[in-house]
């Protein structure tokens, strides 16, 4: 087993329910850890076994910022069962930023664990 992380990804998407949020892109941060099943890529250095973070990296952008939300909660479990659904995922750990959602307030966040 092996664990790649995606740090700080920052995707804009519509997100809320207040009506000063509606219709509006706001700011999301991600921070993402996928746990997964070696496949010899640790002996072989052979990109084609790898696990294709990049590949999956361009999935979440295009449905978080093609997608309307009302929750973080919504979102960590879409993009959790996006990651999961690929062969080799065994489990993935998220927590979505929501900065400046509060008054006085760096961000708001949301952490999930999911595994198959």
């Amino acid at each position: 087993m092996a664990e790649i992380t995606i740090k700080n990804l920052l995707l804009r998407t519509v997100v809320g329910f207040n009506p000063h949020e509606l219709g509006k892109r706001q700011d999301l941060l991600f921070n993402i850890s996928i746990t997964y099943e070696l496949q010899g890529e640790e002996t072989s250095d052979e990109p084609e076994q790898a696990l294709d973070y990049r590949l999956l990296c361009k999935e979440i952008i295009e449905h978080v910022e093609s997608h309307q939300y009302n929750l973080l909660e919504r979102v960590a479990t879409e993009v959790g069962a996006l990651i999961l659904a690929k062969k080799r995922v065994t489990q993935v750990a998220i927590e979505v930023d929501k900065p400046h959602a509060l008054r006085f307030a760096e961000s708001v966040s949301f952490s999930t664990k999911m595994t198959q």
